[in-house]
């Protein structure tokens, strides 16, 4: 089956869906411990979530930049993924969703997420001819997702690790077994769509 250009792909259930997010040790370890971001987790600034495991580990290098040494799969409940997704703005101007490109940037200033669109990787990083989600969050976005949204986070910094490994070393076919078994999430179709207001 083709992939849709603009589809979101992820694990979920009935009531969550699973992001992934990468930092440095003194916030992604204390998190993963105590199931919530720490104090010292910036809460007045924009933070990004991805639902493509390939995608961040394209990001952040299996788990190996700088200040990305730490991989989180945070489960947040649909209800707030879905939340940000009706909220959310494109991250840039794109001619038939917005009337100009004045209109877009109010928009941008006032919704308190944003959408942006990336080519998917496979599992040697290279891109894939379809795209995958990026949703920035910010302000009430930012504040919910710590404080409301979270249901659990954990560090699958060792997963990314066995996966590289296991590219490197050329098996490919066990890295794949691996990986988190995404599938489509709904998003619903016709004028009531989660993305309908993002689309031209």
């Amino acid at each position: 089956m083709e992939e849709p250009q603009r589809g979101i792909r992820a694990v979920h259930s009935e009531s969550t869906i699973t992001v992934y997010q990468a930092y440095p040790p003194d916030i992604g370890l204390p998190a993963a411990r105590e199931g919530r971001f720490p104090a010292a987790w910036k809460r007045d600034r924009m933070t990004w979530i991805k639902p493509s495991f390939l995608w961040m580990m394209y990001r952040c290098g299996w788990g190996a930049k700088a200040g990305q040494e730490t991989v989180l799969a945070v489960e947040i409940s649909r209800d707030g993924f879905e939340w940000a997704l009706r909220h959310a703005c494109l991250s840039s101007y794109v001619s038939g969703v917005h009337p100009d490109r004045a209109a877009w940037q109010r928009e941008l200033k006032r919704a308190p997420a944003r959408v942006q669109w990336d080519p998917e990787r496979d599992l040697r990083l290279q891109p894939l001819p379809y795209r995958a989600l990026q949703l920035g969050l910010s302000g009430e976005a930012v504040r919910r997702y710590a404080e409301e949204w979270t249901v659990t986070i954990r560090d699958v910094t060792p997963l990314a690790h066995e996966i590289r490994a296991l590219v490197s070393g050329g098996d490919l076919d066990s890295a794949a077994r691996l990986l988190p078994r995404e599938r489509p999430y709904p998003l619903g179709d016709g004028p009531d769509g989660l993305l309908a207001h993002l689309q031209g």
